[in-house]
């Protein structure tokens, strides 16, 4: 039998799940989606789905999964207009930052099974990285259906401690923003010294491009792949010496560090 997937929200990545999902094979009737907005819906509908309301009436009726895709702020609010219509016959997958499995237990209902998902935006365009970790009353077979839908946008691993996504939401889940704010120093200094706007941008996004997948591809480690391009006295030299001399590698652990914490935060509050 065909799985059953209703989504809580529809903002970008609901719909960027969705899109994944159709184009992998699975069909507009075997989705649903409840969102406020009513663009939001019409987009969802350009896309082939027709159960879409602004209400969450029946929004779980024969659903085997629940995606929460609503910002932790509001996902208490937003669960309890659905709990009602939950079971353990419905596992919920939600991809809220922080919130704990205990806290979403409590919002949802005792019973039901929970999946928490740490997505990051590359989902968009499918090429996504999730981490996944389910609570003891998730079967198999729910798993399976919650790791179709992250593999529609990207890839999927499991982690083994709910505490690790906190780790994940740091590395992954907010690890875009660290290279974009990278591409965007690279391009800017790129100007500095005489290219074009255009061609500095454009020279810096394919670099890092080529050597995301040149590393992906490699079974070389990432530290030969760098040593490989480090010719003693050479220039590549120089520009790893004045990062190393402003604590590069300090600096992006404080970062990647005060994003777990916030991480840990937001459950606290929201959770």
């Amino acid at each position: 039998m065909s799985p059953q997937i209703a989504f809580l929200g529809a903002g970008n990545m609901a719909s960027a799940i969705i899109s994944g999902l159709l184009a992998v094979g699975f069909s507009p009737q075997q989705l649903s989606a409840s969102d406020p907005s009513e663009e939001a819906l019409e987009r969802l509908r350009a896309l082939g789905l027709s159960r879409v309301s602004t209400a969450t009436d029946n929004l779980c009726h024969g659903a085997d999964l629940l995606v929460a895709a609503v910002k932790p702020q509001v996902m208490a609010e937003a669960l309890m207009s659905v709990s009602p219509q939950l079971s353990s016959a419905t596992a919920l997958f939600s991809i809220a930052a922080g919130i704990p499995i205990s806290s979403l237990q409590s919002m949802a209902g005792a019973s039901v099974p929970i999946v928490r998902c740490m997505p990051n935006t590359p989902a968009m365009i499918g090429q996504g990285a999730s981490a996944l970790f389910a609570s003891e009353s998730v079967t198999a077979a729910q798993r399976k259906i919650a790791e179709q839908l992250t593999n529609a946008v990207g890839f999927t691993v499991w982690v083994e401690q709910e505490e690790l996504l906190d780790a994940v939401t740091a590395v992954s889940g907010s690890g875009p923003a660290y290279f974009f704010a990278l591409i965007e120093s690279i391009s800017k200094a790129g100007t500095e010294l005489g290219l074009s706007p255009e061609v500095s941008m454009s020279l810096t996004l394919h670099t890092a491009l080529g050597a995301a997948e040149l590393a992906r591809q490699s079974d070389v480690p990432i530290g030969a792949l760098r040593e490989n391009v480090t010719s003693p006295g050479g220039t590549t030299e120089q520009a790893l010496l004045a990062l190393q001399a402003e604590g590069f590698d300090e600096i992006v652990a404080k970062a990647v560090h005060a994003c777990a914490d916030r991480a840990r935060t937001l459950g606290e509050e929201f959770g």
